[in-house]
């Protein structure tokens, strides 16, 4: 039984030996091997891998070391390898344009942990790429140099943990996204207290446009640590469109945490489009500045642009936007708030800006030196690309004294290519002007519905540089329903359907004010001289019917206690004609009274008024101006000229109390 033991006990010492032998022989084999050797073994299994030729031109060695780690198990005794190959080349593909390689590096040092490779596991602690060349090259047909063959899903887990890079060079070219970009890497001279490592800049073209910038970076890319934050800085331009971020991306490998501090500025919101595909509006020159947080996550990400102030034109502006990916298309949300926001900032939403404000935001000036209604054209195409839920506000409107706006609110809501405004509610003359307005850009020619609603504008707000319309008491009350198609406010308006109704009842108007719109000329002397006496308004009852763009007077009638007044005509949306005719009748003695009807002609760039065209110019004028705002709005001012036979207030006044309605035709 000793003897069978002491024979076992041998064996395994013989065994054990051996195996120690066998793993010294191996030691000795791999510190003395010349490594060399397997570099056309290397670059054979490397370019069947990626479908085109790969070489290591230079020297491939390979060393040793214990690793400084907190592993406490017998883990820690055993050494690394760690592999340096120099001269490193991968060759574009044969269709590329920027030259022979796609890849150059100059060194390449990289460590492995060796006990996972048993569980298929490749562990790169540290990867460091020493002036490192890249080409990054899209063709016109859409093919691109950094997609390789897929054999399929692989068993093997890779795991890099942190990259360090010193000189280096990436071109990215891309005809179709008109990219043509060089970037270079530097290693600052000392490592600044930020943790800035690299500096870099770029130099290009981006969408015709000069692209110019520099930043820095950290110099060690911790992938997977989420306890070093890898700082960022940079401040490019593009154009006229200026980007600058400073702070740190946490655990680069899966975008985990971004947290920036971004600033924004160019001519126009709607460039930022072709930078970050979200559709945002036309706007004169902005500027903002806030915070960035987001993540990627698979299928897309969330971002959130916090608290950020800043100005669009004139105006101020600050808020809070979240993007959030999902299907089938992201979504952006938030809430908007100016101060003080001056009305002609709004002039591009609509294209009602002047042709140099169009010019300096890269728009072709297309509207006609004779029209009023703005005729640039809406790009709906884009409009599919995402969905939107945003508020605005502004607290304050800056804008001339011709026109008595306070405020503004509206809800933004843009889904599968339906753009509305549930209300888009406007202060003026003490009252409100609320509308909503829905536009479908699903199709090649939008399509418009419009409703209406004016309350409780005070008379002697809505004139107010008119100093004897101060004391003028009463209400202007109104309702529109219009519908449209076209791809500008000029085409909806031309092809518009609907109706208009305005009312005041039972008002006072100031005498100065209903003769200046030519009731009688002298009374306009008379009020100069002994001041402005309060008329009494029975009524003041209009309604129009609106048929492809043709305002067609239905009733309109100004009854004072001294007088009163019918119009009747036309005023032509398309062409922006007016053709109306004044009929006035005193109720008592006028030192001149007019007996033939007085007319109302002309464009509404150049009105024609008979009598007084000072006075009605002033008012096609606000009409203008109104419209600038909002197309239907131009219709309040000239509405004071429509046309009835009736006399009979009540009965007018139930008429016009009526919603109105877009005729079944136009549906």
């Amino acid at each position: 039984m000793t003897t069978t033991k002491f024979r076992l006990l041998k064996i395994f010492s013989w065994c054990l030996g051996g195996l120690f032998i066998l793993l010294a022989l191996c030691v000795v084999f791999m510190l003395t091997f010349d490594w060399n050797l397997a570099r056309p073994w290397l670059n054979q299994r490397v370019s069947d891998a990626a479908g085109r030729p790969f070489a290591i031109n230079g020297d491939l060695s390979l060393h040793w070391f214990n690793p400084q780690t907190e592993e406490t198990s017998w883990h820690k005794w055993i050494p690394w390898p760690q592999l340096t190959a120099q001269n490193i080349v991968l060759a574009n593909p044969d269709w590329a344009k920027t030259g022979l390689h796609m890849v150059e590096v100059g060194q390449v040092t990289f460590t492995l942990q060796p006990l996972p490779l048993l569980e298929k596991r490749i562990i790169i602690p540290n990867l460091q790429l020493d002036t490192p060349v890249v080409m990054l090259e899209q063709s016109a047909d859409g093919k691109n140099n950094w997609t390789f063959p897929s054999t399929g899903p692989s068993q093997w887990k890779v795991n890099l943990q942190k990259v360090v890079l010193t000189q280096g060079t990436i071109r990215l070219l891309s005809p179709i996204k008109k990219i043509d970009i060089d970037a270079h890497i530097a290693t600052l001279p000392t490592t600044t207290k930020e943790g800035y490592g690299l500096g870099w800049s770029v130099k290009g073209s981006f969408n015709k446009a000069a692209v110019s910038g520099k930043g820095k970076a950290g110099a060690v890319l911790s992938l997977e640590n989420v306890n070093a934050p890898y700082p960022l800085e940079a401040d490019v331009h593009i154009g006229k469109t200026i980007i600058a971020i400073k702070g740190s991306l946490t655990k680069p490998s899966d975008l985990a945490a971004l947290d920036l501090r971004l600033t924004l500025s160019a001519t126009s919101m709607a460039d930022l489009y072709p930078l970050t595909g979200i559709l945002l509006p036309a706007t004169p020159p902005f500027s903002t500045e806030g915070r960035l947080i987001g993540n990627v996550k698979p299928g897309g990400g969330e971002w959130r642009y916090e608290n950020f102030n800043g100005h669009v034109g004139s105006s101020d502006l600050s808020g809070t936007l979240d993007y959030m990916a999902r299907d089938p298309r992201p979504l952006l949300k938030g809430t908007l708030v100016s101060n003080q926001l001056r009305l002609v900032d709004l002039g591009p939403l609509i294209g009602a800006d002047s042709n140099a404000s169009k010019a300096n935001r890269g728009v072709a000036p297309n509207q006609p030196a004779d029209k009023v209604l703005p005729t640039e054209q809406f790009d709906t195409s884009r409009w599919g690309s995402i969905d939107a839920d945003v508020k605005f506000t502004a607290k304050k409107i800056i804008r001339s004294e011709a026109l008595p706006i306070q405020d503004l609110k509206t809800n933004i809501h843009l889904k599968d290519s339906q753009l509305s405004l549930t209300p888009l509610d406007f202060g003026i003359a003490g009252g409100n002007l609320i509308s909503t307005i829905r536009l479908d850009g699903s199709g090649k020619v939008m399509k418009a519905k419009i409703t209406l609603s004016a309350r409780h504008l005070k008379i002697n707000r809505l004139f107010p540089t008119l100093e004897s319309a101060r004391a003028s008491l009463g209400e202007i009350n109104g309702d529109a329903a219009l519908m449209g198609t076209g791809n500008s406010v000029a085409a909806l308006m031309a092809t518009s359907n609907g109706e208009l109704k305005t009312l005041i009842n039972q008002g006072t108007l100031s005498k100065f004010i209903l003769e200046a719109a030519g009731l009688n000329v002298g009374n306009v002397v008379l009020s100069k001289l002994f001041g402005d006496k309060q008329v009494k308004l029975n009524c003041l009852a209009s309604d129009f019917v609106i048929v492809n763009g043709v305002m067609q007077t239905r009733t309109f009638l100004l009854d004072t206690d001294d007088a009163m007044i019918t119009v009747n005509g036309q005023i032509n949306l398309k062409t922006e004609v007016m053709a109306l005719n004044v009929k006035p009748k005193s109720k008592g003695l006028r030192i001149i009274s007019f007996r033939s009807p007085l007319y109302v002609a002309g464009t509404f760039k150049n009105p024609d008024v008979g009598v007084d065209k000072g006075i009605l110019a002033l008012k096609a004028g606000s009409a203008i101006a109104l419209g600038v705002l909002f197309p239907v709005a131009a219709i309040l001012p000239l509405v004071n000229i429509g046309s009835t036979q009736q006399t009979d207030c009540a009965s007018l006044l139930a008429e016009v109390k009526l919603k109105p309605v877009i005729p079944p035709s136009a549906h």
